[in-house]
Order: C-alpha cells, then structure tokens, then sequence
C-alpha cells in the first residue's frame, strides 16, 4: 500500500528537508556584492539602534525599503551577527514560499496538488539556490507567494471567508512593497489585469475588498515611508523617481540585458521540470477549472507568470534574480499537470531525468577539472576552482542518486512522494556543492583578508582608519564590524556621499597626504590602483595582495 499523505514518511522527508535548507546556511563566506550590502546594512541598523534611516558603510542607502533589513536586524538580535544570520530571512522566507504554495495546492485542488506543488517548487535549480543567497529577492518572492496563494484560496473560500483572505492578500503585498518598493504591488496588479483581460471576468473585481485592502495596506507602509521622509529631505525623489521611473525605464543602472535575458535563466531555474511546464501551459489555460463564482486559479497562476516575465523583460535594469516570483505559480501549475499524466507517460519521464542526471553526473566527475582550467582567471585561480569541484561532484553525484530513487518509487507512491524525494536529493546536492564553496570565498568576499589582519602580530586598533581606494568590498566592513572611509569612489553610495560629504575622500590626491601624517592605518585597493600609487610615492607594508586585492598597512 503506499503511504497516505498524512504518514511517518512524508513528515520524515519533510524534517529532513528542512534540517538540509537551514542546516546549509553557513557554510560559507558572504559574497560580494549582494551579500555583503545587504547584510552590512542591518548590521548597521542594529548595532545604531536607528531603525528608520537605512545606512550602508555609514552612509544613507535608500536603494530598497527596510523589511528585510528590519528581519536581518532582528535575528542579528536573537542569535548573534553571524554569516547564517544575515541569510536567516532569506532562507526562512523561501521555506515559507513552498509551505505556501502547497497550502494554496490543498485548498483549492486537493491534498495531492498542494505536496505536489510544495515539493514541486522545493526541487527548482533557481528557488533553492537563491533561498540560500543573501539577496532581497527570496524574501520579496516568499511576500508575493503569500499573497498569491491567499487570493487563490480567497476565490476558493466561502463567501463568508472571501474577505478575510483577501486581507491576508492585502497584507502580504504590503510586506513586499516594504521589501522591495512598489514591485510588491505592481506583480500582484499586473497579473490581475492581465488576467481579467484575458478572461474578460470582471465579476472578479468585486470580490478584491479594495477599500479595507488599500486601507491595510497604507496602515503598514506608510508610517515609514512618512517618518524617514521627514528625517531625510532627499529620500522620496530618490527612491520613486531615481529607484522606481529611471531604474525600469532606463539602463543607468548598467544592469541591462537583451530581449531574451530570462529566457536561459527560466529555462535553466526551472530544471528538472522545464519541460513539464512547457507542455503544461497550453492544457492548463484551455483546460483550467473554474470556481462557482467563474474565476479559474490556473489561468491567474498563467497570466501571473506571463507578467513577470514581460515586465523584467521589458525593465532597462535585468538580474537573474529578478524572476523569482513566478516559480511558485509555475510549481502549482507543474502539479496539475502532471496529475493528469498517464501512469506511463509519468514513469517514462522519471526514467528520463534519472539518466539526465546520472549523465550529468558522470560529465561532472570527468569534465570539470578540464572546465575549470579554461575559465580560471588571476581573480579566481585555478586552485580555488579545484576545491570547489569537490562539492560540486558530491552534489550532482546525490542528486543523481536521489532522481533515481524516485523513479525507482514512482509505481508504488503517489507522485508527490518521488518528486519528494528527487527535492531531498537537490537540497541536499545544493548543500554539499555550498560546503565546498569556501574554495572560491578568497575571490568573493574578505573575510580571509579580515583573518589575516587578525593574525597580525599588532592587532588593529579599534579607532585605526580604514580606507577603501577606488573600489568598495561589500563584505569588508561586514567582516571588520566597523565601517571604512571611502576614497574616489561613488557608484550607488554617491548619495549619501553628497548627503554627508565629510565621510568620504573625493580625491586620491587628498588621501595620499593624509596617509602620510597617520601613525597607524588601513587601505584596500586594487593591484593596478596600488602599482600606479606605488609610483607615486606611496609608502605602506603590504598586509595581503590577490589577484583582486591589495591590503596594506601604515605602521
């Protein structure tokens, strides 16, 4: 007999899944730049106390609203500054993602569509991996989730019910506007227009509570919005107008990227069920089942993808972590289809990603080194490569391991159970390709450098100056726990440069003289920036140099 959705089984894959997805948080340094930024900031925010003005290396930052760095500040508070504590929220709400959605599932089609679903979206490449990387997308896309699967069930429940869950909509957009801006409202808006005029269901509109909804929604996000107005006159233009109107409409952000730009990336997030969503589309909106009042949840699932999809691709400011939001519909939609699979059609397509799998595998296990030499550069050496190879081959090996399982399960368990264990087997592939990772920290964050200082025979001084010539490490003052003066350098901190001009250096000229009268302190520059000073007169020892770095010291 297969085990029922309620036995021992299922609650031990789901405990061992969450004990991987969490256990992996700290295996490895933080990044630069995402990681440090964002960490660094609620660092910041906590050890300030000020809650309202966002700062980043000392320096007002109004790129991105507070929530997550609210979050981050928070577990800062109950279990130390530590690297798995910055990535707390982000893995926290990209498990809340696939609760969610699973949720949603059971509610609106039944206990098999919700595991399905859930395990459906805990087994995609893009949203494992980007829970378990410090960037304001997992959190924003776990707010979205929320709110998608409550207006879906919102549309399910009884009439009685309908308003309460549409709160709960209300409410999460808002927890994504207070992550990310007013993206938290345009995907939910977007999708829903979308959706009316491909279906031409008005009727839905008066089911979304826009009153009480707008009404919640201003209650949570603007008491923020109007006290950090307040307190820094140069916010709003800022942040709506620079943030918002420029950052889509414009590429001065230099994060552009052609038409196509997502197509790879959905492609690839999507592994090892792209296919399966491809030739589920179509079904799914001519096949999709209506609710008694007419509104049909695949359909709104559909023209919610779409609507990512369009709206960053047609952004002048494109990363690849911009698209997260539309794979929890696209899981919901998966699990749909692939119910209404012949049994024959759903064992051959395990078959077949188990030797996908294996074959990748077995290309990992004999081509990587052969790969790694090609692409290995004076920044990231071959050596650094070398050690990161290892978890890579040990993960594939698992996830192979784990697609075979499930195909080896399919005729017996129900079809959560195999793809249940094939998202075991990606968590867990993730897990050890992230513990082999430290191979590639000393190119991508300065935690060593930050070691190494420590290991000094003189320790730094707490009150030694720290500068950054040129360039800005996002993980260094994270690392030092202390922030760093700036010199020649603007980039995205060129406003609260001109908002506090005496915590930065504009000219290298400037710097160099005040080096010279210091007894002791610290600077971190490029190798070819630290050449041409060196040229010039510079006088330092040098701390540390990579093929990334220069770190020295005046005493």
């Amino acid at each position: 007999m297969p085990p029922s959705l309620r036995s021992r089984p299922w609650i031990i894959l789901a405990g061992l899944f969450t004990v991987i997805w969490f256990g992996a948080l700290d295996v490895r340094a933080l990044h630069h730049p995402d990681e440090g930024r964002y960490a660094e900031i609620a660092r910041e925010m906590h050890a300030s106390g000020d809650w309202v003005t966002p700062r980043l290396n000392g320096l007002k930052y109004f790129e991105k609203p507070p929530l997550q760095y609210w979050l981050t500040a928070a577990s800062y508070a109950a279990f130390g500054v530590h690297d798995w504590t910055a990535r707390l929220p982000a893995a926290l709400f990209g498990w809340l993602a696939i609760a969610a959605i699973g949720a949603a599932g059971t509610r609106i089609a039944g206990p098999a569509t919700g595991w399905l679903a859930a395990a459906l979206l805990g087994s995609m490449v893009w949203p494992i991996a980007l829970a378990h990387f410090l960037t304001l997308d997992a959190v924003l896309t776990g707010w979205l989730t929320l709110a998608f699967a409550a207006f879906v069930t919102a549309q399910s429940a009884a009439p009685a019910r309908q308003r309460t869950w549409m709160l709960a909509a209300w409410a999460a957009s808002a927890g994504a506007v207070l992550t990310k801006g007013l993206v938290g409202l345009a995907i939910p808006g977007g999708a829903l227009v979308l959706y009316t005029l491909a279906t031409r269901d008005l009727a839905l509109w008066r089911r979304l509570a826009l009153v009480p909804g707008l009404a919640l929604m201003l209650v949570v996000c603007v008491p923020w919005f109007a006290v950090v107005s307040a307190r820094n006159p140069e916010f709003a233009h800022f942040f709506f107008v620079h943030e918002h109107v420029q950052r889509f409409l414009t590429t001065e952000h230099q994060r552009e990227g052609a038409w196509w730009y997502f197509v790879p990336l959905l492609v690839l997030g999507l592994l090892p069920w792209t296919a399966v969503l491809g030739a589920g589309l179509a079904r799914a909106w001519r096949d999709a089942p209506r609710t008694r009042e007419g509104f049909a949840w695949l359909r709104f699932a559909w023209a919610w993808i779409a609507f990512v999809f369009l709206f960053f691709s047609l952004s002048g400011s494109k990363l690849p972590s911009y698209i997260l939001p539309l794979f929890p519909p696209a899981a919901l939609i998966i699990a749909w289809h692939v119910e209404r699979m012949s049994s024959s059609v759903w064992r051959v397509l395990l078959a077949l990603l188990a030797l996908g799998a294996a074959a990748l595998a077995a290309a990992t296990w004999l081509g990587y080194d052969a790969l790694a030499a090609q692409i290995a550069t004076e920044r990231t050496p071959l050596a650094s490569y070398a050690a990161f190879g290892v978890g890579v081959r040990v993960g594939m090996t698992i996830v192979a391991v784990g697609a075979i399982a499930a195909w080896g399960v399919a005729r017996r368990w129900p079809r959560a159970a195999p793809v249940a264990l094939l998202a075991l087997a990606m968590d867990a592939g993730l897990a050890a390709a992230l513990w082999a990772n430290p191979g590639l920290d000393d190119a991508r964050s300065a935690q060593a450098l930050v070691q190494r200082l420590a290991n000094e025979t003189t320790p730094m001084p707490a009150d030694a100056p720290f500068y950054q010539v040129r360039l800005y490490d996002q993980t260094l003052p994270w690392y030092l726990r202390r922030v760093t003066t700036l010199v020649d350098y603007r980039d995205e901190l060129g406003l609260g440069e001109d908002a506090e001009p005496g915590k930065s250096i504009p000219d290298v000229r400037d710097w160099m003289t005040q080096w010279r009268t210091l007894p002791q302190g610290y600077a971190l520059m490029a190798p070819d920036t630290y050449d041409a000073l060196a040229q010039q007169g510079l006088e330092a020892r040098v701390v540390a140099r990579t093929g990334r770095y220069v770190l020295l010291a005046r005493r």
